[in-house]
């Protein structure tokens, strides 16, 4: 009989013996009774029952928008006239997953065209109460928004001016387009998209 030039491959042409099979199995079963001995830890997802899949909690229900009526404005209306609120439009503004309202506010009157100021309201992270935060735009400017809106974190609007001191404050001759974004903790104003004469 010719033997192998491999040492360790001279079993393989031999027959197997039971006392072979016998120490596969007992090696076999050892592992097998290790291995369930040591175990991943407890799953924590909930685990569908039915077959379905088992939908997560809902978050907790943000709170909502501030209500612009709810504080007090800068302006001096006299004994007359109060502050009304012409126009206002939510969203969040400074990405803390509550909402903001933006409020365009000018003096009740009967006559002319009264300025708007935009002010920016949120809620007090203790109390919960609106308050004032910013003035986007001053009484003192002179404007009139026509439009107001709050789209992906950013305040857009419309506003009238004047081109000059001359201009009667009953025509505004200027519509333009601005926009303002949180940023480094402030409100910014974006360039005027259009600006034409009216």
């Amino acid at each position: 009989m010719q033997h192998p030039d491999v040492p360790e491959l001279a079993h393989a042409h031999a027959s197997p013996r039971p006392v072979h099979w016998l120490a596969t199995a007992t090696a076999v079963a050892g592992v097998m009774a290790l291995s369930s001995l040591v175990q991943p830890g407890h799953a924590t997802a909930a685990q569908p029952r039915d077959g379905k899949a088992v939908a997560a909690a809902p978050a907790a229900p943000a709170r909502p928008a501030p209500e612009a009526d709810a504080v007090s404005f800068p302006l001096e209306c006299g004994e007359v006239a109060e502050p009304v609120v012409a126009r206002q439009a939510a969203g969040d503004l400074d990405g803390d997953g509550s909402p903001e309202t933006v409020a365009a506010v000018h003096c009740d009157s009967a006559m002319g065209t009264p300025p708007d100021a935009v002010y920016v309201i949120t809620r007090a992270a203790d109390t919960g109460k609106p308050r004032l935060v910013a003035t986007l735009v001053g009484h003192k400017e002179r404007r009139t928004v026509t439009a107001l809106t709050v789209r992906d974190g950013q305040v857009e609007a419309t506003v009238l001016g004047y081109s000059s001191k001359d201009v009667p404050s009953c025509c505004p001759d200027v519509e333009e387009d601005v926009n303002w974004r949180w940023a480094d903790g402030a409100f910014h104003r974006g360039s005027p998209e259009a600006t034409e004469q009216v």
